[in-house]
């Protein structure tokens, strides 16, 4: 396994991160536990302050990756803003007490008390998906007196290089108004006719885990070229362009994302040919990394069960203690990761090794084929870059409760999500009063 941040192997032969004994935390907040690396997650937003702040770019953390009060705390204090796409992550901003003129709001079917949730809350961005809600937004905004500044999320028609799930930037999609055809500059003229919404600029996102940096140039020249179309036919000049997130990470061998500051270097370098081959001012560039800043800042802790061993095959099968109701990636798109045992880092990975989880489904399977150390029950498993979309895409399946998870920094383990009991499950479990009845 790659290590990453503060990973180290400790003289016991254990694997620490930010300082910290990872089998000890594994011993004291029991597992599967999510471990955040804060040096190492606060580190990945200064790298895209360096390269996009300083050039008068916007960095904005996709808190669709990982988000909870702690984690907003963080970005707060690292100035970087904040992506919200559904009622509950804004409430978790607003209650983490983060800048609200530093978050913006997307999906495809905001509903009319998200939006209202928004505008009272005068959050600096809405991005509008679709006519349907540039529509409703015109309706609360009168409704309220008040004003949105917005962007228009387009689809530029491009398709990168990454699973289908996970691909957002092609005209068959979901998202964004399409450019073909007349729809996009459809929204701009909406835009420009509704009264207390204002329309600030364009936004694309291509897709996840991206590691060729062309896509992005290319949704740059697409949306600038647009732009000058607009201005044509209605006279309106973009202000601001958000070319999304995406850019991939090293998960397991074979990756090999490229660097942020190639990434800067390749958006702004095609904004700046782009808007002066058409014409336009130069617009402020906003980018949304998500995975890149909590994934590789992320590591999950398991304690290993039974040992499942087919000679026939052959394999081995390594039973864990958490699996899709923690990490449903694999399930969901073959997402590969890498893994150690943490209370054997100093061991050479001599075996392989099927990590499966517990779920009653032949699908969750974590890792196949990883190459660990001899393993026993008992032993502590570390799965890494397990930062995002992990947490914020857990559930309850098996009615298996949702894991912990600490923040750990210079040998301190903080908790900022406690684990989920028994009693959390049925929480908002009701009988009907008639099955009471007969049950006296």
């Amino acid at each position: 396994m790659r290590f990453h941040g503060t990973m180290w192997v400790n003289p016991a032969g254990h694997l620490e991160i930010g300082r910290c004994d990872t089998v000890e935390l594994a011993r004291v907040f029991e597992t599967p536990l999510y471990v955040l690396d804060e040096e190492l997650f606060r580190e990945n937003c200064r790298a895209y302050q360096r390269v996009f702040g300083t050039r008068g770019g916007r960095v904005i953390y996709a808190g669709k990756a990982g988000l909870n009060l702690a984690i907003c705390r963080i970005l707060a204090e690292e100035d970087v803003g904040l992506d919200v796409v559904s009622g509950g992550e804004l409430y978790t901003a607003v209650q983490g007490r983060f800048p609200m003129s530093r978050v913006y709001f997307h999906g495809n079917n905001k509903t009319p008390a998200e939006l209202r949730m928004a505008l009272e809350a005068g959050i600096h961005r809405i991005v509008v998906d679709n006519l349907d809600e540039l529509e409703l937004l015109g309706r609360l905004t009168a409704e309220h007196g008040a004003e949105a500044d917005i962007l228009l999320r387009l689809s530029p028609g491009i398709e990168a290089h990454t699973h289908e799930y996970i691909r957002t930037g092609q005209i068959d999609s979901k998202f964004g108004l399409v450019i073909p055809g007349g729809q996009a500059l459809e929204g701009v003229r909406r835009s420009l006719e509704t009264d207390g919404v204002r329309l600030r600029g364009l936004h694309c996102h291509i897709g996840s885990q991206i590691f060729e940096l062309e896509p992005y140039a290319e949704a740059a020249r697409v949306l600038l070229g647009f732009a000058r179309q607009a201005r044509e036919e209605t006279g309106w000049t973009i202000e601001e362009l958000d070319l999304g997130g995406g850019l991939g990470i090293y998960c397991s061998a074979g990756d090999d994302p490229p660097s942020v500051e190639s990434l800067a270097e390749t958006i702004f370098g095609a904004v700046a040919e782009a808007a002066g081959r058409h014409g336009l001012p130069v617009p402020e560039v906003a980018v949304e990394p998500g995975r890149s800043i909590a994934g590789p800042a992320g590591t999950t802790l398991y304690t290993v069960g039974t040992i499942k061993q087919i000679p026939e095959v052959p394999r081995t099968y390594v039973a864990v203690d958490g699996g899709m109701g923690d990490n449903p990636r694999p399930a969901l798109y073959g997402a590969r990761y890498e893994a150690c045992l943490a209370n054997k880092a100093d061991r050479e990975p001599d075996t392989t090794v099927s990590l499966a989880g517990r779920c009653c489904e032949s699908g969750d399977m974590l890792i196949w084929d990883a190459r660990i150390p001899a393993v026993k029950g008992g032993d502590i498993v570390a799965v890494s870059c397990t930062g995002a979309y992990t947490y914020s895409m857990s559930g309850n399946y098996n009615r298996f409760p949702r894991p912990a998870m600490v923040l750990v920094r210079d040998g301190q383990a903080e908790l900022i999500v406690r684990r989920e009991s028994y009693a959390d499950l049925i929480r908002n479990d009701i009988v009907p009063a008639r099955s009471r009845r007969r049950m006296g």
